[in-house]
């Protein structure tokens, strides 16, 4: 296991420290990862290293895989769509401020809106 002496002024480093080129869509390139934690135990300050070689997809997307995708994306769309429409924003605060502490109730507007919209995609879309 190595050891890191951190210099005088660093207190910890998190996050990626590289990544590899992203020309727009993801990629699985070879990354390196720190992160940092303080945790009550015997040794309160945690950092670890990580690294990750390259990863090459093995299967082909399937048809499942491109449905699922193609749902996310046409729900991504909806949700910022009505978020942006303002004959709906009010009605939609309304709507979210009386539900969200109900037993299942959604935290956030963003996720009450998704839950809107996928259930109005799955109606329009049934699964056979």
């Amino acid at each position: 296991m190595a050891r890191v002496k951190w210099n005088a002024g660093i207190e910890y480093v998190s996050g990626a420290l590289s990544k590899g080129g992203n020309n727009g869509h993801h990629n699985h390139t070879k990354m390196l990862l720190a992160t940092h934690r303080v945790a009550a135990t015997t040794t309160p300050n945690c950092n670890n290293i990580y690294l990750r070689d390259a990863v090459k997809r093995s299967t082909p997307v399937s048809a499942h895989e491109r449905e699922i995708r193609q749902r996310f994306t046409a729900v991504a769309i909806a949700v910022a769509n009505r978020a942006q429409d303002l004959t709906q924003i009010t009605q939609d605060q309304i709507a979210f401020n009386a539900q969200k502490d109900q037993p299942g109730g959604k935290k956030t507007m963003k996720a009450y809106l998704w839950s809107l919209e996928m259930a109005t995609y799955d109606a329009a879309h049934p699964q056979g």
